[in-house]
């Protein structure tokens, strides 16, 4: 099971950001559960160089660009050096402002040029009733791993992160069986995508209002690899709680 903690911009200092890296460091050990935090661009820096223990760092999204006279870009080299190992890719925080599938595509091949391993996420806006939600979730796996190599594709973990689900309490949320639809759905677009056999060793994460009330319950039966958890990932008592769910 992996666990990515997207602390977004809710982290601001670096004294919550040390307590938040100990307690994921002893909850990790604990349960056996990769954990990988993803904190802002100044605080991964701070702590990843000095961290050698259970823990992998993120980057919570990287410049489409590589390098050059571009002030306040910050490139999958940089990301890669400063300690990352993951890169967030296609977030929906990040498509709202403007990222296309094809800004998307450039950047999980930046990240895999440099040694991240990109977690793509992808979601509809809206669950309809006659199914365009899964054309949608289609059509954002086709543009984005379509241009890369098949071995790079096996190597993108996929996120789902259905946007109506965001900011939901978690019993307003995507429920056991609509998640295991979907987890078998990605599959099987990636099974089209990936040569052979290469999808069985896909992970499938899940990300919209994960809490430590709804988690086990969403682990249970859908097959999902793991989860991509916000809000619920910044408060060291809630975080660890909501990781113990899952041993």
């Amino acid at each position: 099971m992996l666990i990515v903690a997207n602390w977004k911009a809710y982290v601001e200092e670096l004294a919550k950001a040390r307590k938040l890296l100990t307690t994921s460091k002893r909850v990790a050990s604990a349960t056996r559960i990769r954990v990988v935090l993803a904190p802002s661009a100044p605080l991964l820096g701070a702590l990843a160089l000095r961290n050698r223990s259970v823990i992998a760092f993120a980057a919570q999204d990287i410049s489409a660009t590589t390098g050059g006279a571009l002030t306040g870009e910050a490139t999958a080299q940089t990301y890669a050096a400063a300690g990352a190992t993951y890169a967030i890719v296609g977030h929906s925080e990040r498509r709202a402002l403007g990222d296309t599938d094809a800004i998307v595509a450039v950047k999980l091949s930046h990240a895999l040029t440099h040694g991240l391993t990109p977690i793509l996420c992808v979601g509809e806006t809206e669950r309809d009733g006659e199914g365009r939600y899964l054309a949608i979730v289609r059509e954002q796996l086709t543009a984005a791993l379509e241009p890369l190599s098949p071995r790079e594709r096996a190597n993108v973990i996929i996120a789902y992160e259905p946007l109506w689900a965001i900011g939901k309490a978690a019993e307003h949320s995507i429920g056991p069986n609509d998640l295991t639809e979907m987890v078998l759905y990605i599959r099987k677009v990636l099974a089209e995508l990936l040569p052979g056999k290469s999808s069985h060793g896909s992970l499938v994460l899940y990300g919209g209002a994960v809490e430590r009330t709804n988690v086990r319950d969403l682990a249970a039966s859908s097959g999902v690899d793991g989860f991509l958890v916000g809000h619920a990932s910044v408060d060291p008592r809630d975080f660890a709680l909501l990781v113990r769910q899952l041993r």
